[in-house]
């Protein structure tokens, strides 16, 4: 064999190999990209008998574990879906999952939909092949201080040490505040909220940033929560939505419109005392609403009364909001704009018709 035949039987072989090792990369990013992608979420969900929902580990007022009890706002959305599908808020099985992981283990499929108190932005949805099914929370970010401090306004922060958790916008949203407005701060990076809370309860900070919500339930944690302020300035928008995996629209109607039930059974004065009686009304949204009028539930893949289902056994959306983060809990945080779009808020729901 010639020296040219073997140089060029050589190259051959070593751009097969490349091409091959090429494909190779190839198909396997496109089982990753398919692993996120989903399509039978609900008929899997039916089967096992059980939502798996995807919650914080620990945020008191949206979910909370107490000897295997749990409860909390985003507990009882995922308790509202379990209503709609099995007429049963029981069955779900809670996992709880840390900031750092939860949209990775949503498209690994170790949930079927995300509680968790997550911002929904352009670049999560696009980055982790998800959507936000609708807007649960509107929340903003803010700030605690010691009353000791006598800081008034975020503006009078200059200097501050900061305690923020780590790979959060709530990180991304303190640098562009100080940085707009050409203040300069130490920033404290942790992990979990439990880690942000013991670093600035021992001193380790001056300032503790997170979602307003976030800050309530925080400053119960402390021994002397009247010692603590959370200021006024509200510095981002934060709307907090439920979460799913992209290229399966049976189980996002599902989830989006559970949220819309709650939020117009709300809007139309039925609630979890008076859905008996909501059933015998006459009025053509009323009726839309039970399940009396269309077939609204069957084009959900549900029953006819999925939405009675979700009010007699978790109540609308007020109610869930007041019990859990409201005058009827220990946070006591006013509606704002989590208030009716009627009733001075921006809480608005697309009608069942």
């Amino acid at each position: 064999m010639n020296k040219f035949l073997s140089s060029f039987l050589a190259w051959n072989f070593r751009a097969g190999l490349l091409l091959g090792c090429l494909v190779a990369v190839a198909v396997a990013a496109a089982a990753i990209t398919y692993e996120r992608y989903d399509t039978k979420t609900l008929k899997r969900t039916v089967r096992r008998d059980a939502v798996q929902c995807g919650v914080n580990s620990g945020l008191p007022g949206f979910s909370s574990e107490d000897k295997g009890n749990w409860s909390g706002f985003d507990v009882d959305f995922c308790r509202a879906i379990a209503a709609a599908i099995f007429n049963d808020p029981k069955k779900v099985k809670f996992v709880p999952l840390d900031a750092k992981e939860r949209f990775d283990d949503l498209g690994r499929r170790k949930v079927d939909v995300l509680a968790r108190n997550s911002t929904w932005t352009m670049s999560r949805e696009v980055e982790y092949y998800l959507h936000f099914a609708g807007v649960s929370y509107y929340d903003g970010q803010g700030f605690m201080v010691p009353r000791s401090r006598k800081i008034e306004t975020a503006l009078g922060l200059d200097g501050s040490k900061v305690c923020v958790q780590s790979e959060t916008t709530t990180e991304l949203n303190l640098a562009d505040y100080f940085r707009a407005n050409n203040m300069k701060l130490e920033t404290k990076k942790f992990t979990t909220v439990d880690e942000v809370f013991k670093a600035y309860d021992t001193g380790q900070c001056d300032t503790l940033t997170a979602d307003v919500s976030q800050l309530y339930a925080i400053r119960l944690r402390s021994t002397k929560a009247a010692d603590h302020e959370i200021l006024a300035d509200v510095i981002s928008k934060e709307p907090l939505a439920p979460v799913v995996r992209q290229k399966d629209d049976d189980w996002l109607l599902l989830v989006k419109w559970t949220l819309f039930a709650m939020i117009n059974a709300e809007e139309l004065g039925i609630d979890s005392k008076n859905i008996d009686a909501a059933l015998k009304s006459k009025k053509p949204d009323v009726m839309r609403f039970v399940g009396t009028e269309g077939e609204y539930g069957e084009e959900l893949g549900l029953t006819k009364d999925w939405a009675v289902r979700i009010i007699r056994h978790v109540g609308n959306y007020g109610e869930v909001y007041e019990r859990n983060v409201g005058s009827g809990s220990k946070l006591g945080i006013p509606r704002g704009l989590n208030q009716l779009w009627n009733a001075g808020g921006i809480l608005y729901a697309p009608p069942i018709r």
